[in-house]
């Protein structure tokens, strides 16, 4: 059964999204997700400054049985990547909430945050009670 957090914000395509601080949010993918991709095998990083809006595609991850884009849950700069990542990207299957982590941004506008959806609408959507 994937592991759905209260704490955090999710979108459609398998995102999470939970604020670190007043002008940070921390951004990665569920475990839903990396256990649908299987062994991940490489993540493709965006650049730290870069601007994305909300749906863009900022990155990918390849695994064993496919290559998945990331899409941008809220528009923003990229302030920090996990670069850990580049080494070990098998942290992803690891750790979906924590050590893998994907990127930080700076948001664009909090009122994006009521496009995402909670933890219990993510259940609902993958299927999970």
């Amino acid at each position: 059964m994937s592991e759905v957090p209260e704490n955090l914000k999710f979108t459609k395509d398998h995102e999470w999204l939970v604020s670190e601080s007043t002008d940070s949010y921390v951004i990665g993918i569920t475990d839903h997700a990396q256990d649908s991709l299987g062994d991940v095998t490489f993540v493709e990083l965006p650049d730290v400054g870069t601007c994305f809006s909300r749906g863009d595609v900022f990155g990918v991850v390849e695994s064993v049985k496919a290559a998945s884009d990331l899409y941008m849950p809220v528009g923003g700069q990229i302030s920090e990547v996990n670069e850990k990542l580049e080494d070990s990207p098998e942290k992803l299957n690891e750790s979906p909430y924590d050590d893998g982590w994907i990127i930080k941004i700076k948001p664009n506008l909090d009122d994006e945050l009521s496009t995402l959806l909670t933890s219990e609408e993510y259940k609902n959507e993958i299927g999970v009670e």
